[in-house]
């Protein structure tokens, strides 16, 4: 059920969607993008096509349960494509939609700099945690 007070319309009856609102939608879709396995998962789809155990072993650490999971709400989102091919076994692949490739270079950014940063921030950690450089 819609939070009318957090799902409001423009002059023109668009809905506006704002993360900040509780019951915004968007929220359960960033929520799903920046999930601990989501932004792994949309970050090696990135890559290109992986079926599932492929998948897994780049997303080092996913269950498996916990990767079906976040895969089935990210392509409920419209962000991972599954396709399934009647072989024996089956064969699924998963890739992203053109949506998803957009949020996976985003996310690909995000990562990027995070990376790039981290002396930084293992710096500030030691500084906090009292460390060589710390007080």
């Amino acid at each position: 059920m819609e939070d009318q007070a957090t799902i409001a319309g423009d002059e023109h009856g668009q809905i506006i969607f704002d993360v900040f609102a509780r019951g915004c939608p968007s929220r359960e879709t960033m929520e799903h993008i920046t999930s601990r396995w989501g932004i792994l998962a949309m970050a090696a789809l990135g890559e290109g096509t992986y079926r599932f155990n492929a998948l897994r072993r780049r997303v080092d650490g996913v269950s498996e349960k916990m990767l079906a999971q976040t895969l089935q709400a990210l392509e409920r989102d419209g962000l991972v494509h599954r396709e399934a091919q009647a072989t024996i076994p089956p064969k699924v692949e998963y890739s992203l939609t053109p949506l998803g490739r957009e949020a996976s270079r985003r996310l690909l950014d995000l990562i990027e700099w995070l990376e790039g940063e981290m002396p930084q921030v293992m710096a500030a950690r030691e500084r906090q945690d009292g460390g060589p450089t710390g007080g």
